[in-house]
């Protein structure tokens, strides 16, 4: 198991250098610079907004240096919103997202693996069929649709929950449900091919045979299995669900993460573009480190080596 630990924090860091740097020098090699849109900047400015923010080097230089501060857990500060740093500006907006995020991980697994396992145990019925068309309409329509018709249907319709806004319980749900929607579907139909497949393997048939009911095979057995596949799909979703949605917090005016690698590609802010993408390396290596871990403990088959 330490083994196995050291190996995966070694290939983490280095997945975490190339990730870094390829951001680093593809924004950096672009064509212009984060400054050409100052205005009225004389050369003498422009030459000390470099010199200040570590830009007045070669690529090279820049790289390294940029290096080094990180290894410092410096993510310095942002191109355009200056008397921020990135690492403050990371505070103040991923709390929210990972809160959003986290509900909506939740409603994800929780009830795509319950839809999921109660489509497989009622194959070819209503209920089975019912539940996989949903997951189609479910994944067919994007948030950008779904989140308005929420917002029509329970909040200007019903009354029942708020448009917009941050807040109170009430204010997440509605974002939450229309982040998690397509993530229900998906780990629904993961769930329900990978419990088909299950039920019909000879280990069954034989717990089947020594006398444990339909249900018992199923809980002790079949389910621990079938939900290996739906733990990798998770991995990698909780990383994306907790940095934040852009649309989903556009659409109920929510200020979290969401927008910020979109607005750091706009700016052509190449500090707090490397910071998010650290962030998101960061979440993305964990949760996947959970889920190989996971792995050994819901099917004992499985051995963590070094």
């Amino acid at each position: 198991m330490v083994a196995f630990l050291l190996r995966r924090l070694l290939s983490s860091l280095l997945v975490l250098f190339f990730a870094v740097s390829l951001t680093f020098l593809l924004t950096r090699s672009l064509p212009g610079g984060p400054f050409d849109r100052e205005k009225a900047s004389s050369a003498q400015v422009k030459e000390a907004l470099e010199k200040q923010y570590k830009l007045d080097g070669s690529l090279w230089q820049q790289y390294t240096a940029y290096l080094g501060d990180l290894a410092r857990l410096d993510l310095r500060v942002s191109f355009k919103y200056r008397d921020w740093s990135v690492a403050e500006i990371l505070a103040q907006k991923m709390p929210t997202s990972i809160k959003l995020g986290g509900v909506a991980f939740v409603i994800a697994s929780v009830l795509g693996v319950f839809i999921g396992g109660l489509a497989a145990m009622r194959r070819d019925t209503a209920v089975d069929w019912t539940a996989m068309f949903g997951a189609i309409v479910a994944i067919s329509i994007p948030s950008f649709i779904t989140g308005p018709f929420l917002v029509a249907v329970f909040a200007l319709w019903l009354g029942w929950l708020p448009v917009g806004g941050w807040g109170s319980v009430q204010h997440l749900i509605l974002p939450a449900c229309c982040l998690a929607a397509p993530y229900v579907a998906y780990v629904a139909r993961l769930m329900r091919n990978s419990l088909l497949d299950v039920l019909k393997s000879d280990f069954l048939r034989t717990a089947r045979a020594k006398g444990l009911t339909e249900s018992q095979a199923l809980v002790r057995h079949a389910m621990k299995v079938a939900i290996l596949p739906v733990v990798t799909y998770l991995g990698p979703l909780a990383a994306h669900l907790l940095t934040g949605s852009m649309i989903v917090e556009s659409v109920f005016n929510i200020s979290g993460a969401g927008s910020i690698f979109v607005n750091a590609i706009q700016n052509r802010d190449a500090f707090l573009l490397c910071g998010a993408v650290v962030i998101y390396c960061t979440l993305l290596i964990v949760f996947n480190l959970i889920v190989d871990l996971l792995y050994s403990v819901l099917d004992k088959r499985i051995q963590l080596h070094g």
